[in-house]
């Protein structure tokens, strides 16, 4: 049905009100409306979009399954892997075992669609568990770190003054570099 004769239809069966038309995809990139939604998010290797990565990562996996992304999280049990991630007893595993199993290769190979840069600096890790764990310390630091940094920045917004010369623009800059 045309735009046209949406208007004309909805006009003429006494509704009082003209149909409006609106495109819901005219806010959406031409690459959103584009991509496939089951390929995971693509993460480029920079630091200060990893946050979005881990976000729009977590919502994929918890899309897909939520066991995904207990295994992320908590391991993979008590599967006896090699260095590679493959399972040393494989045929030895009970139901559940292999199904665990095919689980956590299910999330490990989301894992390595990462840029090959990035999966070098993972890939001597058996586990997804451990492939996040070390992608997540290499971008956010651990414990300490991500402290330290969360104080350093709370002491920059408190000593953060506007100078007497300084233009209102330039000074919402500086905020938004502390802030964000």
């Amino acid at each position: 049905m045309s735009g046209e004769e949406a208007s004309s239809s909805s006009a003429g069966s006494g509704s009082g009100g003209a149909a409006i038309q609106y495109d819901y995809n005219s806010n959406i990139s031409k690459h959103e409306r584009s991509s496939n939604h089951n390929k995971p998010p693509m993460f480029n290797g920079d630091p200060e979009m990893f946050s979005w990565w881990k976000t729009k990562m977590y919502s994929h996996i918890i899309g897909m399954d939520e066991e995904l992304w207990d295994i992320l999280e908590e391991g993979d049990g008590n599967l006896r892997l090699d260095e590679e991630g493959v399972a040393l007893d494989r045929k030895a595993h009970t139901t559940e075992q292999k199904k665990l199993y095919k689980k956590h290769h299910l999330i490990r190979g989301i894992l390595v669609t990462l840029p090959h840069k990035e999966y070098l600096k993972m890939s001597d890790k058996s586990t997804a568990k451990a492939m996040y764990t070390s992608l997540c310390s290499n971008y956010e630091g651990n414990k300490k770190v991500r402290e330290a940094k969360a104080t350093m920045l709370v002491h920059q917004y408190q000593l953060f003054r506007m100078k007497e010369d300084e233009s209102i623009e330039c000074w919402n800059k500086g905020v938004s570099q502390v802030t964000y």
